[in-house]
């Protein structure tokens, strides 16, 4: 299947991650050039690493996605590298304990501060590169967003509270870019996000697998339990959708949410 990235430009932010990684790779192999942007500069690079040794080409850029002045100077070296940008990813954020509720902290004694660093990390991580990315596409007149949001934005999940809300952000800005891009800028300019299901990475391994023993935890069994297809998704699953999404495969695709979650969200437990 021909997607069509020949050529193009993307940009993936947090590309050092398992979804995002999965998701620039593809795009190399695709024949895309990929910006890898992450937190870490190792994690971008090991990305990077991958794409190049399989044919591709490939830029890592430590970026901390919700602060603008990171995000321009990524941008600009990425413009260097590269001269334009035609394809964006957010795959910034994750979850974290200290905004989880357990039996070890109660909501009512999750900080302030808490909520804040995971907004940071998963909605402000998405707003400020599409400000930066969203005005070279404002100006070609093109261009395709993919954020990476959850089916926690959909249907809030139990203890992750943080995550739950800040992904419910995100579902909501990306409804909100696609329509201002298209009606203000042009009706080429797509943003859609996509809502995964559960997929087993570093960011949420401590939630659904016993650290001591490496079984599942009583959450990774109820888990598996609701999802009809009775597993976790790929990285590469996802990715394949994200391919879609930016592709002119999905042409009149513009302010949708995508779900990739073996069912959970369609299973009401009975």
């Amino acid at each position: 299947m021909d997607y069509g990235f020949r050529n193009k430009i993307a940009v993936v932010v947090g590309g050092g991650g398992a979804i995002a990684g999965e998701t620039a790779r593809r795009l190399a192999e695709e024949g895309a050039a990929i910006a890898v942007w992450d937190l870490s500069l190792e994690a971008a690079q090991n990305t990077a690493n991958d794409v190049e040794k399989a044919g591709g080409r490939a830029l890592a850029v430590k970026c901390d996605a919700a602060v603008r002045p990171s995000v321009e100077s990524a941008l600009d070296s990425t413009l260097a590298k590269f001269g334009t940008v035609d394809l964006l990813v957010n795959g910034a954020g994750g979850s974290t304990p200290g905004c989880t509720t357990s039996d070890a902290l109660e909501f009512f004694d999750i900080e302030s501060e808490a909520f804040d660093e995971i907004f940071a990390a998963n909605y402000k991580a998405v707003v400020v590169p599409c400000q930066a990315v969203g005005r070279i596409f404002a100006q070609k007149q093109r261009g395709a967003i993919v954020n990476i949001s959850s089916v926690a934005g959909c249907r809030p999940l139990t203890r992750v509270v943080g995550y739950s809300n800040a992904k419910a952000a995100v579902t909501s800005f990306t409804r909100w870019l696609a329509v201002h891009m298209a009606r203000n800028y042009s009706p080429n300019i797509r943003v859609n996000a996509l809502a995964p299901g559960f997929v087993l990475t570093n960011l949420n391994r401590f939630l659904l697998v016993d650290e001591n023993t490496g079984e599942p935890t009583e959450r990774g069994h109820t888990i598996i339990a609701h999802v009809p297809m009775g597993r976790y998704g790929e990285p590469s699953e996802i990715a394949e959708a994200a391919l879609f999404l930016l592709s002119d495969r999905a042409s009149f695709v513009t302010g949708s949410v995508l779900t990739v979650d073996g069912g959970f969200s369609a299973f009401a437990g009975v």
